[in-house]
């Protein structure tokens, strides 16, 4: 039980890691894109692989995820996942991406927002899965991911302007 309890937590850090690498990449690809103020098929294409990464990293981290929930009632877990705060926190961020990167694709969010709370919600399923998230209540989890996602947002915002700002004075 011990090896499989190892294999899964080490299947979901990597779909955890894998989707937050991922997203950065994408970020990085969307920059070098806007760069000349328009994306073409081949940048769009990229950024479609970069998608499905993040895909196969969800699936992986969701997949570990249940078998982790299983493997904890099969051998009595003193205390079951459902109970715990970082649990719950877990769940909501692999359901916010879900969701959000669904809203991104069918256009029903700006990209601005969807990419900085997509963006923000894969390394705090990161850390959370590396055990370097500190232990906080839902509520406080919640709080610190909005923040986390307003700052990033305005970083990103920032960074983008620059970017095309740039491309226009070169051009």
């Amino acid at each position: 039980m011990h090896a499989l309890a190892g294999l899964l937590i080490f299947c979901q850090a990597l779909g955890a890691v894998g989707g937050a690498a991922s997203a950065v990449w994408g970020e990085i690809e969307y920059a070098r894109a806007i760069r000349d103020g328009n994306i073409d098929a081949a940048e769009r294409a990229h950024l479609k692989s970069i998608a499905r990464g993040l895909r196969y990293g969800m699936s992986l981290l969701l997949v570990s995820s249940i078998g982790l929930v299983i493997l904890a009632f099969e051998v009595a877990s003193p205390v079951a996942p459902a109970l715990t705060a970082s649990y719950w926190a877990f769940i909501s961020l692999s359901l916010l991406i879900v969701a959000v990167t669904w809203a991104l694709s069918r256009k029903r969010l700006s990209f601005a927002v969807g990419s900085a709370s997509a963006f923000t919600a894969w390394w705090f399923l990161a850390y959370l899965t590396l055990g370097q998230f500190p232990q906080l209540s839902f509520g406080a989890s919640v709080a610190l991911y909005v923040v986390s996602t307003a700052v990033l947002y305005a970083l990103l915002r920032y960074a983008r302007i620059l970017i095309i700002a740039r491309a226009k004075k070169s051009a």
